[in-house]
């Protein structure tokens, strides 16, 4: 029996580790695949289009959000923080705005299937077919 509760308090410990991938969304009319260097600039204000040449519209979740966190390590290699950084001197500076927040998953998924050239960033299981993933980062 104190096995059995062992296995079960470590599970519960290893659950919020088994959290499914970060991917990156687009629009369904915009293009099947892009390169992870190329949603860096998106979201980095380097670039203003898609591979395809549409227009992109990036969507970003709030500050917090561990998708975000995880989206910001593997693609743009920053951290809040410095992000918060980047986007007060781009503003300032007059170069540009950062991407518009998304309050959460659903409301970024359901941007992102109403806006053409809309890309953004959420968790693989809350993707469905409103939407088509374009990079597993």
């Amino acid at each position: 029996m104190k096995k059995l509760s062992l296995l079960f308090a470590a599970s519960l410990l290893a659950s919020p580790l088994a959290l499914a991938d970060v991917v990156v969304i687009g629009h369904p009319g915009g293009p099947d695949s892009i390169a992870a260097n190329e949603v860096r600039d998106l979201y980095l204000n380097r670039s203003k289009a898609l591979p395809d040449g549409q227009s992109a519209k990036p969507f970003e979740l709030p500050e917090g959000n561990a998708s975000r966190a995880e989206f910001h390590d593997k693609v743009t290699g920053r951290n809040d923080a410095q992000l918060k950084a980047f986007w007060s001197q781009q503003v300032f500076t007059g170069r540009g705005q950062p991407p518009e927040e998304a309050g959460n998953a659903a409301a970024v998924k359901a941007q992102v299937a109403s806006t053409p050239g809309g890309i953004g960033y959420i968790d693989s299981a809350d993707v469905d077919d409103s939407v088509k993933v374009i990079l597993t980062p």
